[in-house]
């Protein structure tokens, strides 16, 4: 790749994450799923523990399936704060299978979550035009508005931080800076001197 955003180049797997999957508009359910858990798990810690942890979480938590997710009891409650390869907060475990169970009512009354997540960009990425990292905002009303809303419908671990860091993972919003290659303005600089 021509050009990185500046926090993607501090190693390979942050590389990876940053070329194959954040800013890439995402319509799977089950990967939706999986990076609302994996967004909830990140608070108060670096993205880089969650994606070395990546592997782990997809083995202990069924490979973020919600409806078996939905199911777990307190044996596999205890199972998880035993599991050395996952973030072990407790908290954070339960908010996992209350959201799971939220996740399939949103699934139920909008055929997937899909459609009532990316209503909220009227189904197209919001394309922004970022020079500095510094510029990147934390939270916008926008994730203000949709926290609030699955925090009505009873998730947790859903704040407008979470939202905002979900949004550009799945590619809702598009926060590469302009001189990374994977902006849709994006042009090398030959190509402008020409």
């Amino acid at each position: 790749m021509d050009n990185r955003c500046d926090w993607a180049q501090k190693n390979d797997l942050m590389a990876k994450y940053h070329d194959e999957e954040w800013g890439r508009p995402l319509h799977d359910d089950q990967k939706l799923f999986e990076f609302l858990i994996l967004e909830g798990m990140q608070a108060g810690l670096s993205w880089q523990t969650i994606l070395n942890k990546r592997d782990a979480f997809r083995q202990a938590f069924d490979n973020f399936d919600p409806v078996i997710v939905a199911e777990y009891d307190d044996l596999k409650v205890s199972e998880l704060m035993n599991n050395a390869g996952i973030i072990r907060n407790r908290l954070k475990i339960l908010a996992c299978i209350n959201n799971a169970k939220r996740f399939l009512e949103v699934q139920s009354d909008y055929g997937t979550f899909d459609k009532y997540i990316w209503k909220y960009v009227d189904y197209k990425p919001i394309i922004n035009s970022l020079n500095t990292l510094k510029e990147l905002p934390a939270k916008t009303s926008l994730s203000d508005m949709i926290s609030i809303d699955l925090k009505k419908r009873g998730f947790k671990f859903i704040g407008s931080t979470i939202i905002y860091a979900h949004l550009q993972a799945t590619g809702m919003v598009n926060d590469h800076l302009l001189n990374c290659s994977c902006h849709p303005e994006y042009r090398p600089i030959e190509n402008v001197l020409q």
